[in-house]
């Protein structure tokens, strides 16, 4: 089972560690089209940076299988909070969100529905997630739980 997924945006790669803390794959990945600096607000083209967990899983993804992750994180929030951009409400959703470790709001001006999925091949970027190969992610969704870490480096 995968423990942990670690994507670094700038060597454009994903990699899934176990419980040893030993590495059990690394996938090349696409990021977003606007790949420096992490995800400010809806429609930038940037995958966030910083540590989220898998939130949902749907096999039935427009994009072959998909892992959805838990953008935006209390730090997002914090930050949407800071400069207006999300309501006191909103902030406590994704707060409360991330605590009971449930899917956060993905309806703000934040952003939202970040995933890891297929359908890499041809892409040049995506306007937030970070795209595998169609067999990588057959290899990588069936060992990955509700709740695993996944780090998003610059």
């Amino acid at each position: 089972m995968v423990e942990r997924i670690v994507v670094s945006k700038s060597q454009r790669m994903l990699t899934a560690y176990g419980s040893d803390g030993r590495v059990l794959a690394t996938f090349p990945a696409i990021v977003g089209r606007e790949p420096s600096g992490t995800k400010m607000h809806e429609g930038d083209d940037r995958t966030p940076e910083g540590e989220y967990y898998v939130c949902f899983k749907n096999p039935r993804s427009r994009f072959h299988l998909s892992l959805g992750l838990s953008y935006p994180n209390a730090a997002d929030a914090e930050r949407g909070l800071r400069e207006g951009a999300i309501t006191p409400v909103e902030y406590r959703e994704i707060v409360e969100a991330h605590e009971a470790k449930r899917v956060p709001p993905w309806k703000t001006a934040l952003g939202g529905e970040i995933f890891i999925h297929g359908e890499m091949e041809g892409r040049g970027g995506t306007a937030g997630c970070v795209a595998i190969s169609d067999p990588a992610m057959e290899e990588l969704f069936p060992q990955v739980a509700l709740g695993t870490p996944v780090v998003i480096e610059p």
